[in-house]
């Protein structure tokens, strides 16, 4: 689809158009002209008062259900929540069935998506089935495509088993996800430990669940000279292991969930489901430490770490529901929004387009002509509501429905192919 966009505003710190308003002429999947006024024959116009345009978001932590779990999530339904969501490249968990750790499943997911309008990357299991012991075919799995590695919400466990992993992944540079949490002291956990825990007799999870596993890992780190990608940190202590870590030299990364700043324990409704995620929602002095580790540096990137889950696993006692949100729709408008009094709109933007495909080593594309054009055009000054019909997902388990939020995407151009979020309304 050709198509002529008249006065945006360029968001890209590597373009010489950065800042400015210009018209963008997009043909044949490219950029082909980039001018303060352009006039061209033949070529839809889109033209919305205060549009900004970046390169296109890359989400790095999101669960797709498809193949296996279709009940919960398609990957049509993925695809489409993610392009509303200003994702043009999303990476998938690999907690599928069957489990990401073959050259066939990691094909499936390059290839079902090559020429769509959201490009889909495989993260590949880094044990055997997720069992946490054995080490999954990592050469073999990187050769075909692999971009990490990660048991995704099976968090590593044995010390042995992660000093392995790093040493088959110095081998190639690969990067291990994992999300730091220790099952058997947050075993049973429904919520942060802490009194509003204590108050509604729901048990809870410790910060220091999170902490040891941190402390231990970058540990290992330290020993092996791999690469730690850490995913979804919640807790102030987390945030300083790593802020001391990367002054250490080591090479550590980390991301928090976009939903994270936005509630607090003494903040979710009691017993809705909807607010149990993983990691829990923590406390206020956590809350803050996470938004001066994004504005500081320590925190790299943003993910939406999109969990959808079928009415049946939501609809139940809080204690029995299975934790996590719906967030690809949501993820940019939340961040905008409740990372406000430390990031800039520019700094978010930042961060969901350039921060998490550094981490993984995917190529940054270019915002300039003759580009292929893979691009993302929002407002961060729009708000929406995000209501139940416009949601793309298969599944409702968010705690944003209903809710006005602040920024909005447009849509997304993505292989020629453009997407426009209707919850956009000039």
């Amino acid at each position: 689809m050709d198509l002529l966009f008249k006065a945006v505003t360029i968001v890209d710190s590597t373009s010489s158009f950065d800042g400015q308003v210009v018209d963008l002429l997009l043909e044949d999947g490219k950029i082909k002209q980039i001018a303060s006024s352009i006039e061209a024959d033949e070529v839809q116009t889109i033209s919305a008062q205060g549009l900004h345009c970046s390169i296109g978001w890359f989400d790095l932590i999101a669960f797709s259900g498809e193949p296996g779990y279709e009940h919960r999530e398609t990957l049509q339904n993925f695809m489409q929540a993610a392009a509303y969501g200003g994702f043009t490249e999303v990476a998938c968990q690999p907690n599928l069935n069957p489990v990401t750790q073959t050259r066939a499943s990691v094909d499936y997911l390059k290839n079902i998506s090559a020429s769509g309008f959201v490009r889909l990357h495989p993260l590949a299991a880094v044990t055997h089935d997720l069992d946490g012991k054995d080490l999954s075919e990592i050469l073999d799995l990187q050769a075909a495509g692999a971009i990490a590695f990660t048991d995704g919400s099976d968090a590593l466990q044995a010390e042995d088993t992660v000093l392995k992993a790093f040493e088959y992944l110095k081998l190639f540079g690969g990067v291990l996800i994992n999300q730091p949490q220790n099952r058997k002291i947050a075993n049973g956990g429904q919520m942060h430990e802490g009194t509003a825990s204590t108050r509604l007799g729901l048990k809870g999870i410790p910060a220091i669940a999170e902490e040891v596993q941190i402390s231990r890992d970058l540990q290992l780190l330290q020993y092996t000279g791999g690469r730690l990608h850490l995913t979804q940190l919640s807790t102030a202590a987390g945030v300083n292991a790593v802020r001391a870590a990367k002054k250490q030299g080591l090479n550590v990364t980390c991301d928090i969930a976009a939903h994270q700043c936005a509630f607090t324990d003494e903040m979710i409704l009691p017993f809705d489901t909807n607010y149990k995620v993983t990691p829990p929602f923590r406390s206020e002095e956590d809350r803050k430490a996470l938004l001066e580790g994004l504005q500081d540096g320590t925190i790299d990137t943003i993910v939406s770490a999109h969990t959808p889950w079928n009415e049946e696993a939501k609809e139940l006692e809080f204690d029995l529901a299975d934790a996590g949100i719906i967030g690809l729709q949501t993820a940019y408008a939340v961040a905008n929004e409740t990372l406000a009094s430390h990031l800039s709109w520019r700094e978010v933007i930042q961060k969901l387009s350039i921060g998490s495909r550094e981490i993984v080593g995917l190529p940054v594309p270019g915002l300039s002509e003759g580009a292929a054009a893979n691009l993302t055009f929002f407002s961060p000054d729009k708000t929406w509501v995000f209501e139940e019909q416009l949601n793309a997902s298969a599944a409702k388990n968010s705690p944003f429905l209903g809710r006005e939020l602040k920024g909005c995407v447009f849509g997304t151009y993505m292989n020629g192919q453009f997407t426009k979020n209707p919850a956009y309304q000039n």
